[in-house]
């Protein structure tokens, strides 16, 4: 009898924990940080040794793994857990929870994920995370301590998923309004100079010069509409998750040699010397090839549009203990200390670059995400009227769990 009441007296406090969570979470409206207290509330109140989220993509019919509490690198999120011949696809497609004892024994289990953490799944217990008769994706507590899971942890995990899923669409809604918000009002300038060039090419007394003036000034502004479009992506996919890493090992010098033959003819038409400082005994990197070579571009590209006539532009590699770092340095205008903690927010660009070169405001912002998704930093150093520098650092070897 006394066994009953603490039994029941457990299972009340785990009720108004998720209660708690529950409050907790309905006011988080960042993804990553909301994703991450979900698993982790997860693991608590069915006492689990770990537990994940993987996303479901309706529109390729695809999950991809996005949060666990034994993982702490972004590089795994977007991998691929197929909804044929997986225990989280049953979940999605029977829109049913499961509790599995033995993974060993379901022949549905995907060891994918595990095989590229590291972490053996023993006992799983899955609810599909519903939102308005939509599946967002499916809750999974890994490893039940000491017993197997129950009833009781079911409905738990039943009640927090239902709380998690309306505050994942939330949270993307929000993500969404602010990232569509900041593309419509960057879209506004080079709309309107098409639409005053358009407008200048329709009157007749235009002469034949003119008239090419504004055909170009289309053309500019209709290719400046077109990267922007393509840098949201890139942007909107890295931070909802659905960018995948191809996770391979990576020569560092191979990257900076291929990028620095893509610009090498820009360097030229703008007359900038190259000093390269690559050392070529650099010790492999965990990462994805194209793109730790999308960062590197992206850096030599601005060194190039912000640098002095008649500048240089330097390129270097090196590792210690620890890292394996790479930077570019230019001989440009530099900037104020207050500019640089402003450089990798959205859309930001410093007073005044708009008449030196075009440009998104997206690039850097691209590259930070890339960046540490890869466990490493970006650092930058700039004198102004000198010249600056970005640095980037990545743990060498393996990926740290």
């Amino acid at each position: 009898m006394k066994s009953d009441k603490n039994s029941r007296g457990a299972l009340l406090q785990r009720y108004l924990s998720l209660l708690e969570i529950s409050r907790d979470l309905s006011s988080v409206l960042d993804l990553d940080v909301l994703l991450h207290r979900i698993v982790n509330a997860a693991a608590a109140v069915t006492g689990s040794t770990a537990a994940s989220i993987l996303l479901y993509d309706e529109s390729k019919h695809e999950l991809y793994f996005q949060a666990s509490t034994n993982l702490d690198t972004p590089l795994m999120k977007g991998l691929i857990v197929p909804v044929e011949g997986s225990i989280a696809g049953a979940i999605v497609t029977q829109r049913e929870p499961l509790i599995v004892q033995n993974t060993r024994e379901d022949p549905r289990h995907f060891a994918g994920i595990g095989k590229s953490t590291q972490f053996e799944t023993e006992s799983l217990l899955g609810v599909p995370l519903l939102a308005k008769d939509k599946v967002v994706g499916v809750l999974e507590a890994l490893n039940k301590r000491e017993v197997d899971f129950t009833d009781d942890d079911q409905t738990l995990l039943l009640a927090l998923g239902s709380q998690a899923a309306i505050a994942i669409e939330n949270a993307r809604l929000f993500q969404q309004s602010d990232l569509i918000a900041e593309m419509v009002h960057e879209i506004r300038t080079p709309l309107a100079s098409i639409n005053t060039a358009t407008h200048l090419l329709l009157h007749k007394n235009l002469d034949g010069q003119q008239r090419s003036r504004m055909a170009e000034t289309i053309q500019r502004e209709t290719q400046r509409l077109s990267e922007l479009a393509t840098t949201f992506l890139d942007l909107a996919r890295l931070e909802s998750g659905r960018n995948q890493f191809k996770i391979e090992p990576v020569e560092i010098p191979a990257v900076l040699d291929d990028a620095r033959q893509v610009m090498s003819a820009r360097m030229e038409e703008q007359r900038l010397a190259l000093v390269w400082l690559v050392e070529e005994a650099v010790p492999i990197v965990q990462g994805d090839t194209d793109k730790l070579k999308q960062v590197a571009l992206n850096l030599i590209s601005n060194a190039i549009k912000y640098n002095s006539k008649n500048g240089s532009i330097t390129i270097g590699c090196g590792h210690d203990k620890e890292k394996v770092y790479f930077y570019v340095e230019d001989t440009g205008r530099g900037m104020l200390p207050e500019h640089i903690d402003s450089l990798f927010e959205k859309f930001y660009r410093i007073p005044g670059s708009e008449t030196v070169a075009e440009g998104t405001g997206l690039g850097l912002s691209i590259c930070k995400k890339i960046v540490e998704a890869h466990g490493g930093s970006i650092e930058v150093k700039s004198t102004l009227g000198k010249g600056t520098r970005f640095t980037v650092k990545l743990p060498r070897g393996p990926i740290p769990e």
